[in-house]
């Protein structure tokens, strides 16, 4: 496969086919004799419409998606929207039930069974949804209005830029609404520590920041965003000066006045905010963390079974990183390696536009490496494309290191696999390779797309969010590349180990802040003491698992869950196993809870392993 975008399409669209067809889930879900075909289309154009249904009560959804109906409107964030759509969820599982489940095909039954598995799950989620933070740095409206309009609202035509500016005016009465839902939120107990406040707050003040909102020449990023749009779309002068004068009062009408409101808000709430950092502190607090490892993992493990298979799944890495760094020839303890490698200027990037510019570059040029190999351990391939960009300057002080935003659903524009380079002692230049193929080839991008792409999949298992199953692929892409061949010197491997250890000491950190009372900075310690990245990059880890309990243990899981099943598979089918047939198994039914995949695999070990009848020569 020469070209990524046209030399497979062929073979891939009818690989994708094939899966559609049901042989994987044939033998996943034993058929019967009597399977109504026009049973399982009633039950896939229910999915349609319940999908459609849930897509119209969210514009914000819509643009990211590339659908254009609502692009003038934002979300409703009420409370009493969010009961609504628990309601209509009740409905949704008493709707499901009435379908003969004995009547339908195999695949139509597991859609069933994952329909009803994600019901359920969002409305226990729904019981705990004041515990959720609703502003953090790791997410929140105060992000999603800027992101929405600079990354998922194109301009083509007038409409769209007059939708661009009525969300621009739109944007005030939505921060009013947020700061209601705030209150109440705090009513309740549930506030962020303070140390989370300052992220929110940059990232926040950085949208008002610039033309039209102060003095000085420079635009603000949601100006900038407008004018670069208009100009590319090639609007007359007139109108395009009459287009931008418009924007600049929606601006100053509405977005000014909402992230006022919102930052007042979250300044005086940072007032009376603790330092108390665990899920635990807040109402019902253990009860909740634990719905939230259930959410995550999709499997029934304890806050205690995680934190001890961390443990030992970092005394394993950590023999695997002295055995690299003695084949560095370096002397000295692990600690001391770690030392080495955290503050050589060797190592890393110049702190400098040239540097940040040199990253990016050898960020694309690995990237094409792995798309040309691709081909050696993948049978089905994405069709859409995906870049390195880096994440853009109003929020890389509080977004993560790196990170996969999906293309929308026809393709109009990439995946993008983001990179923060606002640290850049934060972006070694060993943990590169390693982080471009978990986010990018063949880790999300690959996952992600391909789950979208097969056709006939009802769309919400297409764009399903399953944290064990799409992290654990991640984590996995980084140990796949690795038998690829890939880290071509002992620090690139190094850097792969870095990253692994990283997601085993998830495990002990998460659940001794959310259920064993550790403290913020006694996670920051731990990872110092077990990890060769910097403290300040330890530090921000460590506030993202603050604020999203549970989400940290689902990489390991997830790629545990994996690699045993792959090496079920192989005992069970010695010379048969195939390692590309293997991974139609895992990314060609979409997103599913772990325990589904294992019954994937094990039907498909049952059936024989190899590919699909029909795959094409």
């Amino acid at each position: 496969m020469t070209d990524w975008r046209t030399a497979g399409r062929a073979i891939d669209r009818r690989s994708l086919a094939r899966l559609a067809g049901g042989f994987l889930l044939a033998s996943a879900v034993p058929a019967a004799s009597f399977a109504d075909e026009d049973e399982s289309a009633r039950l896939n154009a229910f999915f349609e419409a319940v999908f459609q249904r849930d897509l119209a009560r969210s514009p914000i959804r819509q643009s990211r998606l590339g659908l254009g109906h609502d692009n003038d409107k934002w979300d409703d964030i009420s409370d009493a929207h969010r009961m609504a759509d628990a309601a209509l969820v009740r409905g949704d599982l008493e709707a499901l039930r009435k379908f003969d489940a004995a009547r339908l095909n195999p695949q139509a039954k597991l859609s069933y069974r994952m329909f009803e598995l994600a019901c359920e799950d969002q409305l226990r989620l729904f019981d705990w949804r004041w515990n959720d933070y609703l502003v953090t740095q790791m997410g929140g409206m105060h992000s999603r209005v800027p992101i929405t309009l600079q990354n998922n609202h194109p301009i083509k035509t007038r409409a769209d830029a007059d939708a661009y500016i009525a969300r621009l005016h739109g944007v005030k009465p939505l921060m009013e609404q947020l700061v209601v839902e705030l209150r109440t939120q705090e009513s309740k107990g549930v506030v962020p520590p303070k140390f989370i406040f300052p992220l929110t707050l940059d990232a926040s003040r950085n949208v008002v920041t610039g033309r039209p909102f102060g003095d000085g020449a420079k635009d603000s990023p949601l100006l900038a965003d407008f004018k670069a749009k208009v100009e590319k779309a090639g609007f007359a002068p007139a109108e395009r000066d009459e287009l931008v004068d418009k924007a600049l009062a929606g601006l100053s009408e509405g977005v000014g006045p909402g992230y006022r409101a919102l930052i007042a808000h979250l300044e005086a709430t940072q007032a009376v905010a603790t330092d108390d950092a665990g899920a635990w502190k807040l109402p019902d607090g253990q009860a909740y963390y634990r719905a939230m490892l259930q959410h995550y993992t999709t499997l029934p493990m304890t806050a205690e079974d995680l934190h001890a298979l961390g443990l030992k799944e970092i005394a394993r890495l950590h023999g695997e990183m002295a055995a690299i760094m003695h084949k560095t020839g370096f002397t000295g303890s692990l600690q001391d390696f770690f030392k080495y490698v955290r503050t050589d200027p060797k190592f890393y990037y110049p702190d400098t536009a040239q540097g940040r510019a040199q990253y990016i570059g050898d960020a694309k040029a690995l990237l094409a490496e792995v798309r040309a190999r691709a081909h050696e351990v993948l049978d089905i391939q994405p069709h859409a494309d995906v870049e390195v960009r880096p994440v853009e300057a109003w929020r890389e002080k509080s977004a993560a290191k790196a990170f996969y935003s999906s293309p929308p659903e026809d393709d109009s524009t990439p995946g993008i696999f983001y990179v923060n380079l606002y640290d850049m002692g934060a972006a070694p230049k060993y943990e590169l390779a390693v982080t471009l193929y978990h986010e990018a080839v063949p880790g999300h991008h690959v996952e992600t797309v391909v789950g979208q792409e097969i056709p006939g999949l009802p769309r919400f298992r297409k764009f399903a969010s399953i944290a064990a199953y799409s992290e654990g692929w991640g984590l996995y892409a980084e140990r796949l590349t690795k038998e690829m061949g890939l880290y071509q010197d002992p620090y690139s491997d190094f850097g792969r180990l870095a990253l692994s250890v990283m997601r085993a000491a998830r495990l002990v950190v998460d659940t001794g802040m959310h259920a064993m009372k550790w403290t913020r900075e006694q996670a920051i310690t731990f990872m110092d003491d077990n990890m060769p990245s910097t403290h300040y990059d330890n530090q921000r880890e460590v506030d993202r698992y603050v604020v999203i309990p549970g989400q940290a243990v689902a990489y390991e899981v997830g790629m545990l869950k994996i690699v045993s099943l792959r090496e079920r598979a192989k005992a069970a089918l010695g010379s048969r196993f195939d390692i590309r047939a293997f991974h139609d198994v895992v990314v060609g039914n979409g997103p599913v809870p772990l325990p589904i995949l294992e019954e994937n695999v094990d039907a498909w070990i049952k059936a024989g392993g190899g590919f699909p009848p029909g795959r094409p020569a």
